[in-house]
């Protein structure tokens, strides 16, 4: 495995959508500005980017752009950067947000997702393990322990290879946690598998999985959630001090 000491100091952060399911259930807030344990989301976010020595961070935004940043920008560190980039297809499907980035990154980055909580030692262990030549995916292989295991993200791996990914896989090992490492090279493949000009991030990390191009690194007994729905979101709550726990784990 081709791993590198590369530093990894940027990270793209997709938030561009509406969040239609939470918003149905009441909750106008953006995702990345829910309160949690009386902090927004993104304020935890923050904290494991920084941990790990991340300083630029490319929010991708689409709906109420504006009141979104105005929103975000406080909580960022004055030794961090926010750079906010408006994809105006935001109603598109995530892989188009994720090219909207294509133009400011150049090197290996990490990608997530703008409503979902990581413990704070899962990016540094992703980080160390990742081979910055592939798309390196953060799995779950504690399936039990999935919350709405039937609206996550299936990955299944042979080896540490992913061979496959999708909502309706039948035959999976791993849970997609919305955490990667990657190189630049997604961009190709999400221009490669784009139909009628739009595309999924999972439909780019097929497309290199067929390449042999995705390695799966296993996030072991480490903590994460989703806030997609709002069961997701009470579930978040719920668990937020193993966040707490972990983080002081992390800085001792």
């Amino acid at each position: 495995m081709a791993q590198s000491t590369e530093k990894i100091t940027e990270a793209v952060i997709l938030m561009a959508g509406i969040g239609s399911r939470l918003r149905s259930n009441g909750e106008n807030v953006p995702k990345p500005l829910i309160q949690i344990a009386g902090r927004a989301v993104f304020s935890y976010t923050i904290d494991v980017l920084q941990l790990v020595g991340v300083e630029t961070i490319h929010i991708v935004t689409g709906f109420n752009s504006d009141a979104l940043v105005a929103g975000l920008e406080p909580l960022v560190p004055g030794e961090m950067k926010l750079h906010p980039i408006h994809n105006p297809e935001w109603q598109k499907q995530n892989g188009v947000s994720v090219l909207a980035a294509k133009s400011h990154v150049r090197s290996p980055f990490l990608l997530t997702m703008g409503d979902h909580l990581f413990g704070p030692l899962i990016i540094d262990l992703v980080i160390r393990n990742a081979d910055l030549g592939s798309l390196n995916v953060a799995v779950d292989r504690k399936l039990k322990a999935i919350f709405d295991l039937a609206d996550a993200m299936k990955i299944k791996t042979k080896g540490d290879r992913v061979v496959g990914i999708g909502k309706e896989l039948e035959d999976y090992d791993a849970i997609d946690t919305g955490l990667f490492i990657s190189s630049p090279k997604i961009f190709e493949y999400l221009e490669r598998a784009k139909r009628d000009g739009d595309c999924s991030l999972a439909n780019g990390v097929r497309a290199m999985a067929a390449d042999g191009k995705v390695r799966a690194i296993d996030i072991g007994d480490a903590w994460w959630q989703d806030i997609d729905t709002p069961e997701m979101l009470a579930q978040a709550k719920a668990g937020i001090g193993n966040y707490s726990r972990l983080k002081d784990q992390r800085r001792d």
